[in-house]
């Protein structure tokens, strides 16, 4: 998948600010604290230039370290404050979001595709101290394209030839015993959601969570996002979820499109 989606002169392109952004992107949930080498290899980068942008980023006061790993600071929330503050979709999901909620004493959120992830944009937890699940923790969370039903919408929504560019030599990691990773099984379930129109992903991001996902589209048809509800199986089974919630979703799906 293009995860460059507009494309510059070479001339304007500034290699030194892709290479510290590959090092910033370097550090995620799975690996919070970096050294030189283990940047560069992620980055894709020498150690030497590794070290010379993590030194600059450090400096600029968005890393810390203690001189011999680094790790993010509380600074680079200020990207993600300022689109939440700023960005339009997610103004126009909340309100939405916090009524299903109401309703429902559900989790909602609403999801973006970015690259071979999918972000959430926005959220509204459950009421009555329902015990809040990994699954859909924060604002900002990025999950697996492949095992979560809102990936699979989204994946549903992209033209078959952009789908199978993505599809294409890439290996899907194994996250629970019941993970999709062979590209033929999850080419299927992609196929199912763009036949029904929605997406019923049980336990295979985490174990113990079933979700329910539904494209959100434009006017012009095209997928924007996905709107999805997560919950435990010992609340409710698949089957209850496209019984009671999909409705629900699916209505407010028709509402938000004028909106997109």
């Amino acid at each position: 998948m293009d995860t460059h989606p507009h494309p510059i002169a070479k001339a304007d392109f500034i290699e030194g600010m892709a290479k510290g952004m590959a090092v910033l992107e370097s550090f995620d949930t799975e690996r919070q604290r970096l050294n030189a080498t283990q940047a560069a290899e992620r980055a894709g980068l020498t150690r030497a230039a590794a070290r010379r942008h993590l030194l600059t980023l450090a400096h600029l006061g968005y890393l810390d370290t203690d001189g011999s790993h680094y790790w993010l600071s509380a600074k680079v929330l200020r990207f993600s404050g300022s689109y939440l503050a700023s960005a339009r979709l997610p103004r126009l999901l909340q309100p939405t979001l916090n009524r299903l909620a109401a309703q429902t004493r559900e989790s909602f959120s609403a999801v973006v595709l970015d690259g071979d992830e999918v972000v959430i944009v926005a959220r509204s937890a459950s009421v009555g101290g329902q015990r809040l699940m990994a699954y859909g923790l924060h604002l900002g969370a990025r999950l697996p394209v492949h095992a979560t039903s809102t990936g699979r919408v989204l994946l549903a929504g992209l033209p078959r030839s952009t789908f199978s560019a993505w599809l294409k030599g890439r290996e899907l990691a194994r996250l629970t015993p019941k993970t999709t990773v062979d590209h033929k099984g999850l080419r299927a379930e992609v196929e199912r959601v763009r036949r029904d129109d929605f997406c019923v992903a049980s336990e295979e991001h985490e174990l113990g969570v079933h979700a329910l996902a539904v494209p959100l589209r434009s006017m012009q048809g095209k997928t924007v996002a996905a709107l999805n509800v997560v919950a435990s199986p010992d609340r409710l089974e698949a089957q209850t979820l496209q019984t009671d919630l999909l409705p629900l979703l699916l209505d407010a799906a028709r509402e938000l499109r004028p909106l997109l």
